[in-house]
């Protein structure tokens, strides 16, 4: 079994009175894309910002890489973030900067003596890396469609070449077709660069289509992870109206059909 990557144990979030994870565990294996579920309210993105210290919890540990991440000053933190690459829900670019500009700040923080035509060329490479045409690199994000805002933020995420990838909502907003071509990018690029994904989705067809096994959220903490056929297995309610729901019954019967041209071409 490949060795995780993130670890979390006992982990406890809380807002005021308001507890939103409790004793919450979970593994992120080594080169797996693993889907992170979960009704409104049960705090996904607080776990990811937990994960990559935007949030510090109550009482817990986060091991990434191996190393405790709880309780660690931005500086002492810098050879992780160097290591891992975040889109934010929406692609959180910088308006005032172009898509090139967008692409280069990390490069600037972690590098600061890159020579500019350097930094052109790579935030060139990353913006086609994801699909997006070369002639986007001047443009700013209001100039963009919320897609291309996307494929963006995902090129400044992977601008320091990370081991590991966190998606928060990478399709929300986007059409079907726009959706799975993103989905699509996402399962290229894991296996072309050898990424771990820790991905937040409310898309039942991204799960379906690219998550190796997925963790479901409910009740403060992590109440089950495995595939999806794993899950479905389980009687837990949220589980089960979740994936045996009338799009959940959708989804898989869109995978259904997709195997089984792949079967016949």
């Amino acid at each position: 079994m490949p060795e995780a990557i993130i670890k979390v144990r006992g982990l406890r979030n809380s807002f005021g009175e308001q507890v939103v994870h409790e004793n919450l565990d979970l593994d992120v294996r080594r080169g797996e894309i693993l889907g992170v579920v979960g009704g409104s309210g049960t705090g996904k993105s607080v776990l990811m910002r937990s994960v990559i210290g935007l949030q510090t919890p109550d009482a817990g540990e986060v091991h990434v890489f191996g190393e405790d991440t709880v309780g660690r000053d931005e500086f002492d933190t810098a050879a992780f973030r160097r290591r891992w690459g975040v889109l934010f829900q929406g692609g959180a670019l910088f308006s005032t900067l172009t898509v090139a500009e967008n692409v280069q700040v990390p490069l600037r923080e972690f590098y600061p003596g890159l020579d500019q035509g350097l930094l052109d060329e790579i935030a060139s490479y990353k913006v086609t890396m994801t699909g997006l045409p070369a002639e986007a690199g001047p443009k700013y994000p209001s100039e963009l469609s919320g897609g291309m805002r996307k494929r963006a933020g995902l090129a400044r995420a992977l601008a320091l070449d990370p081991e590991l990838l966190f998606l928060d909502e990478p399709t929300a907003g986007l059409d079907p077709i726009g959706a799975a071509a993103f989905d699509e990018l996402t399962r290229a690029l894991q296996q072309t660069l050898g990424l771990t994904v820790f991905l937040i989705t409310h898309d039942l067809d991204t799960l379906y289509a690219i998550c190796d096994r997925v963790a479901v959220l409910a009740d403060k903490r992590v109440i089950a992870v495995g595939t999806i056929p794993e899950l479905l297995a389980l009687d837990h309610p949220w589980i089960q109206e979740y994936f045996n729901g009338p799009r959940g019954r959708a989804a898989t019967a869109t995978v259904d059909r997709q195997t089984e041209r792949q079967g016949t071409a």
